[in-house]
């Protein structure tokens, strides 16, 4: 009888983290980003959990809505899609708030998307949103996490 209380009581704490696993972040501090005349509120994910998480399971996100990744030190930082539903644009940014390179990202995907040079912040945004603001790689973000780094 212990063994079968036990088993169903793992089994139990098992199917609690698989579905605390499987939650979107919604609840991560916000910062404000310029990007020439738009702003964007972006969730700032900057521990390795909040990172390695990011958009995933968000079946939404708000157009001016966004999220950047912050890294303690510039490097080639490389991102995908596994677990992501919604399609997405990452623009890889160094320290002064300038894109460095944009990738488009498809949902549920492995394939690597990389920064072509060492950078700190990654900020994902809904595809095509870079595109329509005609924000290309050399533009400059503005906001206080790079006002920070200068």
């Amino acid at each position: 009888m212990f063994l079968r209380l036990f088993s169903l009581f793992a089994l139990c704490v098992s199917f609690t983290a698989i579905s605390h696993a499987q939650e979107a972040q919604t609840q991560l501090p916000r910062v404000r980003i310029s990007a020439g005349m738009y702003q964007i509120d972006t969730q700032v994910a900057q521990t390795p959990r909040q990172r390695e998480i990011g958009l995933m399971f968000r079946k939404e996100m708000p157009e001016t809505e966004g999220m950047i990744f912050v890294f303690e030190q510039p490097a080639t930082q490389c991102f995908w899609m596994k677990n992501t539903l919604l399609p997405l644009t990452a623009a890889f940014v160094a320290d002064d708030g300038r894109i460095v390179n944009l990738a488009d990202m498809q949902p549920m995907t492995e394939d690597s998307h990389c920064s072509k040079e060492p950078v700190r912040f990654v900020l994902e945004m809904n595809q095509g949103w870079f595109a329509k603001k005609n924000i290309k790689a050399g533009s400059k973000l503005g906001g206080e996490l790079f006002a920070k780094r200068r």
